[in-house]
């Protein structure tokens, strides 16, 4: 199955702690190719994809962060209006529910990352939609 993996920090929000968790990683030669953040009042989680997932998660637990590896599917879709309605309700349909979820529009591809609890169940559930996964390598290259 291609899957991706996501490197995830649970981090306090304040000011400048953007700042120490990437210092983490560029002092660990780990390149940020993608990130996303969702917080509450006083907390979050910055979920990257990066170059060297495991390198990442080392460093920045040996700094002292909680950090975790997210598995989630990256789905190459058609870059049209309702392109992400019909996988939305494919999934709906097949009880599979979307925890988190952010898209991109890169070289003129449209690509969504989605997290859910079961990603084999997600992807059984999408399998001949026409849709294209990516694999750990090929998002990278986006």
């Amino acid at each position: 199955m291609s899957a991706v993996k996501l490197l995830a920090v649970f981090a306090e929000n304040k000011l400048g702690q953007m700042a120490r968790v990437t210092k983490v990683l560029a002092d660990a030669g780990v390149n940020i190719r993608w990130m996303t953040i969702a917080t509450s009042e006083s907390f979050g989680v910055i979920k990257f994809l990066v170059d060297q997932c495991d390198r990442g998660f080392t460093a920045l637990k040996d700094a002292g962060f909680t950090a975790s590896l997210v598995e989630v599917l990256a789905i190459e879709i058609e870059d049209k209006p309702g392109a992400f309605h019909e996988l939305a309700q494919t999934l709906t349909r097949q009880q599979v529910n979307v925890q988190n979820s952010s898209g991109l529009v890169a070289n003129n591809r449209a690509i969504l990352l989605i997290e859910v609890r079961d990603p084999q169940q997600a992807r059984a559930a999408l399998d001949g939609q026409g849709l294209r996964f990516l694999s750990q390598e090929e998002a990278m290259r986006l």
